[in-house]
C-alpha cells in the first residue's frame, strides 16, 4: 500500500476542455505558484517611484545649502518619473496579465518588450494619472480648509465648496476605475489612445459592481498596509518593497481582463468573422482522426506480474 495513495491504478486522464476552477480558488492557486515572481513585479513597480524619492531627498539635503540646485534636481527627477511611470506600469501589467491567463512568461523579457512597444501610449496615460492625482490631492487639501474658513467666519454658505469636493471625489473614482482598464487595453489591443480612453470609461460603468468590489478590496489592502507602516515603519518599509502593490495589481488584472476580453476582444474578432486567439484552442477544424479521451477513460488497474522474456526465434519483419 502506498503511503500517499495508490499509484498502481491509472486515472481517467484530463479532459481537453475541462471546466476551470472557480475564480476565487484559481486566483489563490496562481498567487501561490507565482508568489516569488510577484515579488519581482512588486520591486519593478516600486522602482518607478525611485525618481520621486531621489527628488525628495534632493530637496531635503540641498534645500538649505543650495536652493537652486535642489529645485533643478527635484524637477529633473519629477520629469524622469513622469516619463517612465506609465511605461513601467504597462510592463508590469503585461506580466500580471500573462499570470492571470496562466500563459508562459519570461519576466524581464516580457517587461522590456512591453515597455518598448507601448511606450508612447502608456506614457500619455501615465501623464493623465499623474495630472488627475495632483489635482485631486490639491482639491482634497484646499476644499476642507475653505469650508473651515467659511464656517469660522459665519459668512456665506459652504454648499458650493461641498459640491466641488463631491465632484472631485467622484471624478477621482471614475479615473481610477478607468486606469484599471487603460493599461490592460494598451498591452492587449492595438486601439488608438482615444479609443482606449473611451472603452475604459465605458467598461468602468458596464462592470460597475465588479469594479467597485475590486476598488474596495484594493483600498482595504493598501489602507491596512499604510496603517501597519505607521505603527511598524521599520518592518513595513521592507514588506512594502516586496508584497502588497503587486498583489493588488494582480487582483485588478485578474478581475478586469475578463471584462475586456468579453466586451472588447471577442466582439472585435466576431465582427471580422474570426475566432479570438484566446478561444481558438477550444475549436477544431474539419473531422478529427483521433478523439481526445481525456476524462473519459476508465481507470485501469496495473498489475505487478513479471513480464515474460520474448522467445528466441526468427524475427518478424516490421512493416513501416
Amino acid at each position: 500500500m502506498a503511503i500517499f495513495g495508490n499509484y498502481e491504478n491509472t486515472s481517467t486522464g484530463i479532459a481537453k476542455n475541462a471546466p476551470q476552477k472557480k475564480p476565487f480558488f484559481r486566483f489563490w492557486e496562481i498567487v501561490g505558484r507565482k508568489f516569488w515572481k510577484l515579488i519581482n513585479v512588486n520591486l519593478l513597480m516600486m522602482a518607478s517611484l525611485l525618481p520621486l524619492i531621489l527628488g525628495a531627498f534632493s530637496v531635503i539635503y540641498f534645500g538649505e545649502k543650495n536652493t537652486e540646485l535642489a529645485m533643478i534636481l527635484a524637477l529633473a527627477c519629477g520629469l524622469i518619473f513622469s516619463i517612465f511611470f506609465g511605461p513601467v506600469i504597462a510592463g508590469c501589467t503585461q506580466i500580471l496579465r500573462n499570470f492571470s491567463r496562466e500563459k508562459p512568461c519570461f519576466l524581464w523579457d516580457t517587461f522590456f518588450k512591453t515597455l518598448k512597444s507601448n511606450f508612447r501610449q502608456s506614457m500619455l496615460l501615465g501623464w493623465i494619472d499623474i495630472l488627475v492625482s495632483a489635482s485631486v490631492a490639491s482639491g482634497m487639501y484646499i476644499y476642507p480648509k475653505m469650508i473651515n474658513a467659511i464656517n469660522e467666519s459665519g459668512e456665506g454658505s459652504p454648499t458650493t465648496i461641498y459640491a466641488l469636493l463631491v465632484a472631485t471625489l467622484s471624478i477621482s473614482i471614475v479615473v481610477l476605475l478607468m486606469s484599471f482598464y487603460g493599461y490592460l487595453m494598451i498591452v492587449s489591443t492595438d486601439l488608438k489612445m482615444k479609443d482606449v480612453l473611451k472603452n475604459s470609461l465605458a467598461l468602468s460603468f458596464i462592470a460597475l459592481k465588479k469594479n467597485m468590489i475590486t476598488l474596495v478590496l484594493s483600498v482595504v489592502i493598501m489602507g491596512i498596509s499604510a496603517l501597519l507602516t505607521y505603527y511598524f515603519p521599520q518592518i513595513m518599509v521592507f514588506v512594502l518593497m516586496f508584497v502588497p502593490v503587486a498583489f493588488v495589481g494582480f487582483m485588478i488584472v485578474f478581475n478586469c481582463y475578463p471584462v475586456i476580453q468579453k466586451y472588447v476582444i471577442n466582439p472585435y474578432y466576431a465582427q471580422k468573422g474570426e475566432i479570438s486567439p484566446e478561444l481558438a484552442y477550444t475549436q477544431t477544424e474539419g473531422e478529427n482522426l483521433f478523439e481526445d479521451q481525456g476524462g473519459k477513460e476508465a481507470p485501469r488497474e496495473v498489475t505487478n506480474a513479471p513480464v515474460e522474456p520474448k522467445k528466441k526465434g526468427k524475427k518478424k519483419k516490421v512493416i513501416s
